[in-house]
């Protein structure tokens, strides 16, 4: 289940969901990305912009890759847009299956190509004004250990 929103939701609630009669899975690993404000104070809100669409169309395909690389029961994946300030969630992933492992390496596969590959840009607002952030070389390495070879990438 892919979900872009513009308002909050709640975790506890997104993970019983993905639990809700699920008699077969064993494990679910869950991950919510919050808001940063570091350093303490430095940020007043963040804007993510996304492109409608293009941005459901590629999460849903990175869920299917992860249902085709792991024996899953079931995903979630929630992303936020708009504006929100720190400590607001931004995004939820959730992964079940009948064994940990699936769940804890599709999870991470999951965030790891949200953080790289979705078509999601943030601006933060700061005191000092405000910047368009950019990407992250680790998040670029995280993501790069879940291409197979070297020909085949995961976006």
């Amino acid at each position: 289940m892919i979900r872009v929103q513009e308002t909050p939701f709640d975790p506890g609630e997104e993970l019983a969901a993905i639990c809700d009669g699920g008699t077969a899975i064993g494990g679910v690993c869950s991950f919510v990305g919050l808001v940063r404000d570091m350093p303490p104070g430095s940020l007043s809100a963040m804007t993510l912009e996304h492109y409608p669409g293009m941005t459901e169309r590629m999460l849903a395909e990175i869920d299917r890759q992860a249902h085709d690389r792991w024996p899953l029961e079931a995903s979630r994946v929630i992303h936020r847009y708009g504006r929100m300030e720190p400590g607001e969630a931004i995004v939820f992933v959730a992964t079940a299956s009948a064994h940990r492992q699936a769940a804890f390496e599709s999870g991470q596969f999951l965030i790891d190509w949200l953080k790289t590959r979705a078509p999601f840009w943030k601006f933060e607002e700061t005191a000092d004004g405000g910047r368009w952030v950019d990407a992250r070389t680790e998040d670029d390495d995280a993501a790069a250990r879940w291409v197979r070879d070297r020909d085949q990438t995961i976006a």
